[in-house]
């Protein structure tokens, strides 16, 4: 061989040296091809280009970055050149040397492009299996249950999140789906991650709605993680009356309105299913209620749940309460609004009456009203929480507000 092999493995050695301290082995036989290339005057063969292809896939599945693969194979270039015949014999043959360097550069040139090939189609496979992991890991840890649970921990490692101590997880939906991997998508998981990307924290999408997985020693790290999450969203919501009469969220963004859900903190892997439910169940529970802020915490809603839980008692006591109003002159429609207004008021005639834009004294004649058609008044802390009871109950059943049943 026109080059001697000792000097072929040092060549390789500096190589790998000035790439990092790259595997040798993602070399090949490169060297060799590139100066049996340099030295016949012909072009790398189809074989050769074929190893560079294979050691371009090796390089993607390893996880080495593209320009530092390039970075090997040009430093074997450029190091190897002293060494051709050609070039050690300049003086005898100057043309040889120009012959030399055109084909070592064609050569470089179709090894480049095979390494790049071959590196591309196998990151695409790589990007594609480790998208299948992460979404089957955060199916099966949002799944919740001990069967679920089997064997996460160890997963979740690979994902950047620490399962052993207590998490908690947000739920947002918007009137648009969030996309994995979206810009927008990505913009959220950025401020949840921090500039360092070093938070204990997983940013994922579940049935159009995005999910964090995140560490929540305390509450503070609910609200950090809240507020972040908040502060990428569109701007603050204008708020309309919807057809039920409840209030919606407007917003002039990508993701348009928007609600975020949020569960309690749990330990372990089971706990993350569990935060997850609960946040689930907090959206719906705040669309059902009309609740007017974005943010709905499971944590504010302990009481609906236990209220929600016995549906059957539940629409009984909306019925035996609250039918009685459908006989009024125009529906039970104002007569609920009015009850609403003054539980809202705190029990204060004057500051309901403001708030329906009516008089005190049309505000106590409904009030009056309620009393004679129900037999319960709401002025009386007896019948106060029955009354308001009912009405929560309304709202959490979804039962037309005019036929209450």
């Amino acid at each position: 061989m026109p080059v001697s092999s000792t000097s072929i493995r040092a060549v390789a050695a500096a190589a790998a040296r000035d790439a990092g301290n790259l595997d040798e082995a993602l070399l090949g036989d490169f060297p060799e091809a590139l100066v049996v290339a340099a030295v016949s005057g012909q072009r790398l063969p189809k074989a050769a280009l074929r190893r560079c292809d294979r050691s371009g896939r090796r390089a993607a599945e390893a996880g080495v970055a593209l320009r530092s693969l390039l970075d090997l194979h040009l430093s074997a270039a450029w190091r190897l050149w002293p060494h051709l015949p050609g070039v050690v014999d300049a003086a005898d043959d100057p043309a040889g040397v120009v012959r030399a360097g055109e084909m070592m550069l064609r050569a470089v040139d179709d090894a480049v492009g095979a390494l790049t090939e071959g590196y591309q189609l196998a990151r695409r496979e790589v990007v594609a299996a480790q998208a299948t992991a992460r979404r089957a890991f955060v199916d099966d840890l949002l799944l919740g249950g001990a069967q679920a649970a089997a064997g996460l921990a160890e997963r979740a490692a690979a994902f950047g999140l620490n399962l052993a101590g207590p998490h908690a997880v947000a739920v947002v939906r918007a009137e648009r789906p969030f996309v994995e991997s979206s810009p927008l998508t990505s913009t959220l998981e950025r401020s949840v991650l921090g500039s360092k990307a070093d938070a204990d924290a997983l940013v994922a999408t579940k049935d159009g709605a995005l999910v964090v997985v995140f560490a929540a020693p305390d509450r503070e790290a609910i609200d950090q993680v809240v507020s972040a999450l908040s502060g990428v969203l569109p701007a603050a919501p204008v708020r309309s009356a919807d057809q039920s009469g409840g209030v919606r969220l407007r917003r002039v963004a990508d993701v348009g309105s928007w609600r975020m859900g949020v569960g309690q903190a749990h330990q372990g892997p089971v706990g993350v299913g569990q935060s997850y439910a609960q946040a689930v169940e907090a959206l719906d529970l705040g669309r059902r209620l009309g609740a007017a802020d974005a943010v709905v915490d499971a944590a504010d809603l302990l009481l609906y749940r236990v209220l929600i839980r016995d549906e059957s008692a539940m629409r009984d006591l909306v019925t035996a309460v609250l039918t009685p109003l459908s006989a009024a002159r125009g529906g039970a429609g104002p007569l609920l609004e009015t009850l609403e207004a003054y539980f809202a008021a705190g029990g204060n005639a004057t500051e309901a009456a403001r708030s329906l834009h009516l008089s005190v004294r049309a505000l106590t004649y409904r009030l009056s009203k309620i009393a004679s058609m129900t037999g319960r008044d709401p002025a009386d802390p007896r019948h106060r929480l029955e009354l308001q009871t009912a009405l929560i109950g309304a709202r959490l059943l979804g039962l037309n507000e005019a036929e209450p049943r």
